[in-house]
């Protein structure tokens, strides 16, 4: 059975830092891109951050320099280290993967990725 299990989320004021987790089973994980996609109510969905098979990393702008990507193939889990968080990154972070074609693939829509996780819930207010 496949799954990709997210957590980690929080409640965390600004300036305040995360990690979150995604579990992966049931596939060829070390053949997967995997990135993180978020929803925020009325702000509609946003691609995060990938990481490739090869592990090269991928931020959208607003987050370069705050957050970390990376994988542990051996264990099969993605992170996203996430620093000096602001109200703006409030929102249900997914974990989703897409088997590798040697180009990271990175869009909000779960369609276009073959594992989407549940989510897990990040809040940031003070």
């Amino acid at each position: 059975q496949v799954q990709l299990v997210e957590s980690g989320g929080g409640l965390v004021q600004p300036g305040g830092s995360l990690r979150l987790s995604c579990a992966a089973s049931g596939f060829e994980f070390a053949n997967y891109d995997m990135n993180w996609v978020r929803q925020a109510p009325g702000k509609g969905s946003e691609w995060v951050s990938g990481i490739d098979r090869r592990a090269e990393t991928y931020y959208t702008s607003s987050v370069k320099g705050r957050f970390t990507i990376s994988r542990d193939n051996a264990k099969n889990m993605v992170y996203l280290q996430m620093n000096n968080l602001r109200p703006e990154d409030t929102g249900l972070y997914h974990c989703a993967g897409r088997r590798s074609i040697g180009t990271l693939v990175a869009g909000t829509e779960q369609n276009l990725y073959h594992y989407w996780g549940q989510g897990t819930q990040v809040t940031v207010s003070s």
